[in-house]
């Protein structure tokens, strides 16, 4: 069977960024989702479409076709206070390089990067981690099959139904902390404050 719309897909994929490894699933523990339904990046998404069990990919996505550029606008100053847990700042969170949950008013959850730390405020960069990168996609399609209509009610790990609270995951590894489902930096009215709460 060939990917189409509303498939189940199995595959392996190794990602490369700037020449380094950074992601990938194996054989044995592969990446699978329904075709069609928003899973995976577009680009990426349409470049395996028609592919059949055994065919592999090689796919290089620009920034563009990707996480996009990096947005200054998703670079912000946050009070110290947004990093109280039970009452008291986690200051072993605060280090520069240090990557922490926020989560924005709607409860979604955006992976922020602290760039700096003051005595009352942190500065985070709320881009994707992968923004600004080209990312260098290769892999084999293990296996093609129609979802069943549970599948495509309830999505194909009950995702629909079960929300990991960040809008849906993108699927690298499955983890919602790399979730693209919170625009919190867009907007600088948004709430934001630590995911660990």
């Amino acid at each position: 069977m060939k990917i189409t719309q509303n498939a189940v897909v199995e595959f392996c994929y190794e990602l490369e960024v700037d020449g380094q490894v950074v992601d990938h699933t194996t054989q044995e523990r592969p990446l699978d989702y329904i075709h069609g339904t928003g899973s995976l990046l577009p680009k990426l998404e349409a470049h395996i479409e028609g592919m059949e069990p055994g065919c592999r990919f090689d796919v290089t996505l620009s920034p563009a076709d990707g996480y996009g550029e990096i947005d200054p606008q998703r670079i912000i100053d946050l009070p110290k206070a947004a990093f109280e847990v039970n009452g008291e700042i986690r200051e072993d969170l605060l280090v520069p390089g240090n990557t922490i949950p926020m989560m924005n008013s709607m409860g979604g959850v955006i992976p922020g990067v602290v760039l700096e730390v003051s005595e009352d405020s942190v500065k985070m960069d709320l881009n994707h981690q992968m923004a600004g990168k080209t990312l260098h996609f290769t892999g084999e399609i293990l296996t093609v099959r129609e979802a069943t209509e549970k599948e495509l009610t309830e999505g194909l790990h009950g995702e629909y139904v079960h929300s990991c609270g960040c809008g849906g995951c993108h699927g690298h590894g499955g983890d919602c902390g790399g979730c693209e489902g919170g625009h919190c930096g867009e907007e600088h009215g948004e709430d934001c404050g630590c995911g660990c709460h």
